[in-house]
């Protein structure tokens, strides 16, 4: 038997709450038809006895006061939405609760951007973690002592889940679920569901959008050149000169600045362009990379595989119109 507390945050999202809740009382309902005794006892938990939700849009009935949760044997954390470090002060009264349920040994399962809150805490300090790809940036400014890993759509460590993407939370979920009570319900939960439970990476979905949150006029320059012509084949020496700087000091300037290399981001903006192409679909893969500025098709399937995880190919069988 297990306790799950699902947290009701201020500004949290009713899909990631109802959905928890949704999926864990199916599973029940799944073994009371098999003549086993339910496995999970839920309850939605927060602060206060009522707790806003999606900016206002809704309000949601708590089971129960946090404070009147003495121990559980499982939080889960929901999607928040809006202003991170507002939302974070508006919910900083739970922090304390969520450090203690830790302590006593009850488990954390973070829901994509539900990260910052449990960042916030503490308690991802020097640890894996994963969110939503469109708020790496932001997450990693805020908390630079947390592992960010950016594909991932979930990671596990010292009883702490998280999970990337926002419907990824269901496969987070499932993982939880498949650790509790096995393949087979977690396989069955999937299918009445229908769940994708083999995703295992958010690259297929990322649109790469470079970081441009700096000071650096001059890499900021090298930025918006580069993206407003993903056609021309670039050298760094010549990206260098362009903009007055040594190649070293540029280069080290470019990574501090925007998280990749000058070369990595010459590769994920035309890794960008060839998708856009694909998915129109009106000329053939050769075409499109010679088209980008590559004669080496080969060389750039194996770039194009390294930041989507698909080949040209499939990712045009995927998202083509």
């Amino acid at each position: 038997m297990k306790h799950i507390s699902i947290l009701a945050l201020n500004d949290a999202t009713m899909t990631s709450i109802d959905g928890s809740l949704q999926l864990f009382s199916r599973v029940n309902d799944f073994l009371k038809y098999n003549g086993t005794p339910p496995f999970y006892t839920i309850e939605v938990v927060g602060p206060a006895a009522h707790t806003t939700l999606n900016g206002g849009l809704y309000t949601i009935n708590v089971d129960k006061n946090i404070n009147d949760v003495k121990k559980t044997d499982l939080v889960v954390i929901p999607i928040i939405c809006g202003d991170f470090q507002k939302i974070l002060r508006s919910n900083e009264r739970c922090c304390d609760w969520i450090r203690k349920q830790y302590q006593q040994g009850a488990e954390l399962a973070s829901l994509c951007v539900g990260s910052f809150f449990l960042a916030s805490t503490g308690l991802l300090d020097g640890r894996k973690c994963a969110t939503h790809w469109a708020a790496r940036h932001e997450f990693e400014t805020m908390f630079p002592a947390v592992n960010l890993l950016e594909d991932a759509i979930i990671t596990e460590e010292n009883g702490i889940y998280t999970s990337g993407g926002n419907y990824s939370y269901l496969n987070l979920l499932l993982y939880i679920i498949e650790k509790h009570l096995g393949r087979e319900i977690a396989v069955l939960a999937a299918k009445m569901f229908e769940i994708d439970i083999e995703r295992k990476s958010q690259h297929p979905f990322l649109i790469f959008m470079g970081q441009k949150k700096h000071d650096d006029a001059e890499v900021l320059k090298a930025q918006e050149y580069i993206e407003d012509n993903p056609d021309k084949r670039f050298t760094i020496e010549e990206i260098s000169e362009k903009f007055g700087v040594g190649r070293r000091t540029f280069e080290r300037r470019f990574k501090k600045s925007t998280g990749n290399s000058l070369i990595e981001y010459i590769q994920r903006v035309k890794v960008e362009a060839i998708k856009k192409q694909l998915e129109l679909g009106t000329k053939t893969v050769n075409e499109i990379v010679f088209d980008i500025g590559y004669n080496d098709v080969n060389a750039f399937r194996k770039v194009f595989r390294k930041y989507t995880g698909m080949s040209l190919v499939n990712y045009r069988k995927k998202y083509q119109s």
